[in-house]
């Protein structure tokens, strides 16, 4: 060190170097020692990693493939097509709400299921031994496209909107895919990609991680994953504006309404003439609350020297959306910051692990 600094007064030394990237086979090899002992076919699933985190050009930090990891445990606990529990019940029982909307008598339902499907067993059989989303979907493609009340309860729409071993939203990789080069285009649809333990690796990664932000910590990603992209964001900002104006809003990221003057655009229209903005502009620049560039606005910047002068100190810029977990398959009372500290209790031994097994290895 005493060379070092001595050559580098001297004007003799260029500055130091960053360290080379590692080589995907060095990132595989992390990852299988990182992916719990258990798991079948470890070496498949870091390779699966390791090749969407290329794919996507995501740096595979240990810190970033902990946050893959940490995820795909909270999900499924690496299991590429996950099976969900009573799955059948739950199916029949959306079903049967759907036909209720339209108007379609229960015998009516009960007739259609009875018919056979494309492999020969009824649709009610199929339904009732069904055990993961992936046969599931399968199931309702097979019914709408068979059954004329298969395509009047779903109108072509699949109600199967999750899937894979991150269980990522299929109309996030479908317009993942419109929007990017997609690996997939050679193979099918995106929702059968979205069932494969590589597709579903790869999309799911991008939700979490495929987008810039200013987050100091992986935990609001992982909140942003649970509820969209930017979550967490925009939860402080819902913050910041209600101690700004005085209007309590529910803190659940969701800045506007589709169709109606949300709370949220109704509290920052009062702010307009101190921020010399109209109703329109507003409306506009909360319409940029899906992207980093929101934090530039006038509207975001004005709601938060506001809110930092009302309290005397800085607003966090970052929070856990509030929000209660609603889907059929959940059958306790589940929050984002739930779901949030769950994962990020996951990515801290799986970082720990990381960094102890760096300093174990020799130079």
């Amino acid at each position: 060190m005493l060379l070092w600094l001595l050559a580098l007064l001297g004007g003799c030394v260029s500055p130091p170097q960053r360290s080379p990237l590692r080589t995907p086979d060095e990132v595989r090899a992390q990852l299988v020692q990182l992916i719990p002992p258990k798991t079948p076919d470890r070496a498949g699933w870091a390779a699966d990693i390791q090749s969407s985190f290329l794919l996507l050009d995501i740096p595979p930090s240990t810190e970033n493939l902990c946050a893959a990891l940490a995820v795909i445990a909270q999900e499924s606990t690496f299991v590429a097509d996950p099976v969900v529990p009573d799955l059948g019940r739950i199916a029949r029982k959306e079903i049967e709400h759907r036909a209720a909307q339209h108007h379609v008598p229960a015998f009516a339902v009960g007739v259609a299921l009875m018919l056979k499907s494309s492999d020969g067993r009824s649709y009610a059989d199929r339904i009732a031994r069904v055990r993961s989303e992936r046969e599931l979907s399968e199931i309702y493609e097979d019914l709408i496209g068979r059954v004329p009340l298969g395509r009047q309860l779903f109108a072509d729409s699949n109600p199967v909107r999750t899937g894979g071993p991150m269980q990522v939203s299929i109309a996030f990789a479908e317009r993942h895919a419109a929007d990017h080069a997609n690996p997939f285009a050679a193979d099918g649809s995106i929702r059968h990609a979205v069932f494969t333990r590589r597709g579903g690796l790869y999309f799911g990664i991008a939700h979490l991680l495929d987008y810039p932000s200013n987050y100091p910590r992986h935990i609001y990603r992982f909140a942003d994953f649970n509820v969209g992209w930017y979550a967490s964001r925009n939860a402080a900002f819902q913050n910041a504006l209600g101690i700004a104006t005085g209007v309590p809003l529910a803190l659940d990221g969701d800045l506007l309404v589709p169709g109606r003057l949300s709370a949220t655009e109704a509290a920052a229209r009062t702010l307009g003439p101190q921020l010399g903005l109209g109703d329109a502009g507003i409306h506009r620049q909360l319409g940029m609350s899906d992207g980093l560039a929101f934090e530039e606005s006038a509207l975001y910047r004005g709601v938060f020297e506001i809110a930092d002068r009302r309290k005397g100190k800085p607003m966090a810029r970052e929070m856990i959306p509030q929000i209660r977990l609603e889907s059929p398959k959940i059958t306790r009372k589940l929050t984002t910051e739930w779901f949030a500290n769950r994962v990020q209790a996951r990515y801290q031994r799986c970082v720990n692990q990381g960094f102890a097994d760096i300093r174990q290895t020799p130079d």
